[in-house]
C-alpha cells in the first residue's frame, strides 16, 4: 500500500492538504476488538469422508493471518503435531520481543509480528488496573488467543472451562497455519497499526486475513480496513471481518465493504443453566459458567438485595458503589451496563457479597452471554429480572439460591442472530446488504492465555487453558 503514518501539527496538516501530490489524509482512528462444540453444531464431522470439511483438507497448508491482541503460543491449541511444513511461499517473520522469541513459532504459528507506533502516539497511560502489556506478539488480553484458536486451533481433547462445556476443541481450519499480527493494546486498535499490519501480511504471503475488530461504520473512502482489504483482495487474499457488537441497532454493521466477508454472530444450542429459586418457591431461568455444582456451599440460600443509589449508580455495581454493611453475605442483583459483566461480580465480592444475579435491562432483553464469574452468579433475561425485582419489592426479607446445572446440549432452538450482533444494511450505502452471513459467536469456548483467569479480570487468580467469549464470529 502506498502511504505512511505521521504525527502532524495543524499547520502541517493544512499544508499537506493543499498539495496536489497528496490524494487523501485520514485521521488515525481507534477501533475495538469485537470452540468445543461449534463445529459439531455446524454439522462438521471429522470422520465423514464425503463431507465438505474433509474435502477441504481441514484447511491444511493454508495461512490465516490474524490481526488482534497477539497470541499465547504455549496453548495446546497451537501444538504443531501432524502439521505440514511451512509453505515455501511464506516470507513472514517471528519477531522477538518481551517474553517472546523465535522458538515460540512452530509449524502451527509460523509468523508473529507486533505493531504499536500508532498506539504509542495516540493512547493515554494505562490505569493501575490495566493488564500488563507485552511489547511483543505475546497476548496479554486473551482475545487474540481466543480468535486464532477458533479459526485454526489444533484438536485438543477434554477441553473445558472449569468443568463446563467439556469436549474436543478444534478450530474451523485445524490444518491451517497461523500468522499473528498484534495490533490491539490496552487502549484499543489504531488504524495506522492495522494498515501497517495488513500491508505486512500481504507481503508475507497469507491466504486469508481475519479481523475480529471494528467500530461504527464509516464511508468506504475513510475506512482503513476497507482500503487495506481492497489491496488484499487484489492479491487474491480473502478478508473475513466481524460485523460488530452494536446490535440490534439498524445500520450499525461495521466492515461493510463489498469485498469483505462480513460475519454476524449467532447462537448455538448449548446452554449452561444456573436457575434461581426464589423464597416464594418460583424459579427463574439463568445461565452461568461458574462451577457451582462442583464447589460446596455455592448453592446455599441467601438474602437477596437490590441496592439503588442514584448518585453512586449502585444498581450497576460500579466500583465503590456497594456499601459493605448492606451487601455482606447477601446475593446482590446487578443491572447490566456501564461496566463489564464479570467486573460486577468482582465488585460484589470485594464488598463482601456472597453471590450475584446479573440482570438484563430493556436494552439487553434476553441476550445470554455467560461468564466464568469469580463468585456464585447467574445471568437472567429482562423478563426474569422484572419478576425478580417485583419479588424483592413485595417481600420483607427476600431470599434466593442459585442451582447450577452444568452443560445442556440440544434443548434450545438455534441458530438465531445474537441480540448484540450488529445489523445492516450498510450505513453509508444501504444498497450493500450486510452482514453476509452469521456464524457461532455466542458463548464460544476457545484457547486462553495463562496470565489471566477465565473471567479476564486482573484480580482473578484462577488459571485455565480455555474460557468462554461472545461477540466475535
Amino acid at each position: 500500500m502506498e502511504g505512511f503514518a505521521a504525527r502532524l501539527s495543524s499547520d502541517e496538516l493544512k499544508s499537506l492538504r493543499k498539495s496536489r501530490d497528496v490524494v487523501a489524509i485520514r485521521l488515525d482512528r481507534r477501533l475495538e476488538i469485537q470452540t468445543t462444540y461449534s463445529y459439531s453444531f455446524l454439522g462438521l464431522n471429522t470422520a465423514a469422508k464425503q463431507g465438505a470439511w474433509f474435502k477441504s483438507g481441514f484447511g491444511r497448508g493454508a495461512i490465516i493471518g490474524i490481526l488482534d491482541t497477539g497470541v499465547w503460543p504455549e496453548s495446546p491449541s497451537f501444538d504443531d503435531s501432524g502439521m505440514p511444513p511451512v509453505p515455501r511461499k511464506w516470507t513472514g517473520k517471528c519477531l522477538e520481543g518481551e517474553s517472546f522469541n523465535s522458538s515460540n513459532c512452530n509449524r502451527k504459528i509460523i509468523g508473529a509480528r507486533f505493531f504499536s507506533k500508532g498506539h504509542g502516539v495516540a493512547s493515554t497511560s494505562p490505569t493501575p488496573d490495566t493488564v500488563v502489556e507485552y511489547a511483543s506478539p505475546r497476548d496479554s488480553h486473551g482475545h487474540g488467543t481466543h480468535t486464532s484458536s477458533t479459526a485454526g486451533g489444533a484438536p485438543v481433547p477434554m477441553a473445558n472451562v472449569l468443568g463446563n462445556g467439556a469436549g474436543e476443541a478444534r478450530g474451523m481450519a485445524p490444518g491451517a497455519h497461523i500468522a499473528m499480527y498484534k495490533v490491539c493494546w490496552f487502549s484499543g486498535c489504531y488504524s495506522s497499526d492495522i494498515l501497517a499490519a495488513m500491508d505486512a501480511a500481504i507481503r508475507d504471503g497469507v491466504d486469508v486475513l481475519s479481523l475480529s475488530l471494528g467500530g461504527f461504520p464509516l464511508p468506504l473512502y475513510e475506512d482503513s480496513i476497507a482500503i487495506g482489504s481492497f489491496r488484499a483482495m487484489e492479491k487474491g487474499i480473502s478478508v473475513i471481518c466481524a460485523a460488530g457488537n452494536n446490535g440490534p441497532i439498524q445500520y450499525s454493521v461495521s466492515n461493510e465493504a463489498p469485498w469483505i466477508a462480513t460475519v454476524g454472530a449467532s447462537t448455538i444450542d448449548r446452554r449452561f443453566p444456573a436457575i434461581i429459586r426464589m423464597g416464594n418457591g418460583k424459579f427463574l431461568y439463568g445461565e452461568s459458567l461458574y462451577p457451582g455444582n462442583r464447589i460446596p456451599g455455592s448453592e446455599r440460600e441467601l438474602e437477596l438485595i437490590y441496592v439503588r443509589d442514584g448518585e453512586r449508580e449502585s444498581e450497576f455495581c460500579l466500583r465503590g458503589s456497594l456499601p459493605r454493611t448492606k451487601v455482606r453475605g447477601k446475593m446482590v442483583v446487578c443491572d447490566r451496563g456501564v461496566n463489564g459483566r464479570a467486573e460486577k461480580g468482582q465488585v460484589v465480592k470485594d464488598a463482601g457479597g456472597g453471590a450475584m444475579v446479573l440482570a438484563n435491562t430493556a436494552f439487553n432483553l434476553e441476550e445470554d452471554s455467560v461468564d466464568a464469574h469469580v463468585l456464585p452468579a447467574t445471568l437472567i433475561g429482562f423478563d426474569e429480572s422484572m419478576e425478580l425485582k417485583n419479588y424483592i419489592n413485595s417481600t420483607k426479607r427476600p431470599r434466593a439460591r442459585i442451582i447450577f446445572g452444568g452443560t445442556v446440549i440440544g434443548k434450545s432452538r438455534a441458530p438465531a442472530v445474537a441480540q448484540f450482533s450488529s445489523r445492516g444494511p450498510s450505513f453509508s450505502n444501504p444498497s450493500i446488504l450486510k452482514p453476509d452471513m452469521i456464524a457461532p459467536g455466542v458463548n464460544i469456548i476457545a484457547a486462553w492465555p495463562q496470565n489471566l483467569g477465565p473471567s479476564g479480570l486482573p484480580q482473578d487468580p484462577r488459571r485455565v487453558n480455555f474460557t468462554v467469549m461472545s461477540g466475535r464470529s
